[in-house]
């Protein structure tokens, strides 16, 4: 039994208070905290209503190291579970090494002014969190999360090397809207303008956002979708784990009107991320557009369908060659129905919890700053059929991908 303080209060934010106060043998004291404490007192409402479960709530802001400090000190908690935004990992982290407390969080960390994806500021952290014999786990979501312990786990049980590496990420959910994100807009906007990278021959090759599509049909009657190359996180840690990858790639379905529309933001400068000047006032393009668009975290109610994200792997097995898909489905009223959200907070806010699980529980207990994959791989997998997302194997999948 522990203590643990969750910031963020988002969609994420949501699931994961929902998931750990599920668990109470595990997780026998929650603090859910953010900038705006209304919202942690709306879920921690929905939390009793639900389970008959009481959890505290705290006003913190996640950029400031002394406030962080402080709540850190009067909570005590064995682990923070960051599920703020990917601009604060670093004064989180900051704030866990000054208090001596477990570090989580589910996305890695990017600067405020440049949409750049590198784990390189967290790395940094690998001997400050040694020598202070805190743990820091970095990306306990489910892409990267999930997909990250996937792969680790089909190296282990199916492959002498790997070889190939696909990451599918796959929405068939429907909201309703023309133009909404099914998570923070700024962080999904600025993810999916970004330039693509993939790892081939040995390096990472750019190539414009989004600028190779196949056709994917998902396993389990999901659906045939577009589905787009993109740079993905987890390729920098996986690729670097994995020495053994001769090519590594994620995959997004988009439909056409998001893409028309993001095209159309774009073009008339509303993805930009840098302040322009408005009636005598600076603004962020992007931040205001997130402001005009609706709350992911009201999406539950109206969006219905299935995700479907998968690791599709090909190695040497044997001297021989092989081919594993290891996927998950979730349908999102399902979610909706147990914790209030979609699926896409649902998929992020679960493996968090099982992340923050097996480290309370010690079965991942490992002072400095890691990735998922480079933890045991067995005790998530098991994990994740017993909390919520149930996952499926498929031995030599019928389908190849560019």
């Amino acid at each position: 039994m522990a203590k643990v303080l969750i910031i963020g209060a988002g969609g994420v934010g949501q699931v994961v208070a929902h998931k750990c106060a599920q668990l109470p043998e595990v997780f026998s004291d929650i603090t859910l905290a953010s900038r705006t404490e209304s919202k942690c007192k709306k879920i921690a409402e929905q939390i009793r209503e639900k389970q008959g479960r009481v959890i505290s709530t705290a006003q913190v802001d996640a950029d400031n190291v002394p406030e962080l400090v402080a709540l850190i000190l009067k909570l005590k908690p064995e682990l923070v579970i960051n599920v703020a935004l990917p601009y604060q990992d670093l004064t989180i982290m900051d704030a866990c090494l000054e208090t001596g407390v477990n570090y989580l969080d589910t996305a890695n960390y990017e600067p405020l002014d440049n949409a750049k994806f590198e784990y390189k500021w967290q790395w940094a952290y690998q001997d400050k969190f040694t020598k202070a014999n805190l743990m820091a786990l970095l990306g306990s979501g489910f892409d990267p999360g999930a997909t990250n312990v996937f792969t680790a786990w089909i190296a282990k049980h199916y492959f002498d090397e790997i070889h190939t590496l696909d990451i599918i990420d796959v929405n068939g959910g429907n909201h309703g809207y023309p133009f909404a994100t099914n998570f923070n807009p700024e962080i999904n906007i600025r993810e999916v303008t970004a330039e693509c990278k993939h790892w081939e021959n040995g390096e990472f090759v750019v190539t414009p956002p989004m600028s190779l599509k196949q056709s994917f049909t998902c396993p389990d009657a999901v659906g045939t979708y577009n589905i787009y190359r993109m740079y993905h996180e987890e390729l920098e840690s996986l690729t670097k784990n994995f020495p053994t990858l001769k090519k590594a790639q994620f995959w997004m379905s988009f439909g056409e009107s998001y893409l028309k529309h993001l095209e159309v933001l774009g073009n008339v400068g509303m993805t930009r991320i840098d302040p322009v000047e408005f009636q005598g006032q600076q603004i962020v393009p992007i931040q205001f557009l997130k402001a005009l668009l609706p709350d992911p975290s009201t999406l539950g109610p109206r969006t219905t369908g299935k995700t479907c994200i998968g690791c599709h792997v090909t190695g040497l097995k044997d001297g021989k060659p092989r081919k594993i898909f290891v996927y998950q489905i979730s349908d999102h009223q399902t979610c909706y129905r147990e914790v209030l959200s979609q699926a896409i907070s649902y998929t992020t806010g679960v493996p968090a919890m099982i992340g923050a699980k097996l480290m309370i529980e010690k079965k991942w207990a490992k002072p400095g700053v890691w990735n998922m994959e480079q933890m045991e791989p067995d005790p998530f997998m098991a994990d994740m059929n017993l909390y919520g997302l149930p996952w499926q194997v498929i031995e030599e999948p019928g389908f190849n991908l560019v």
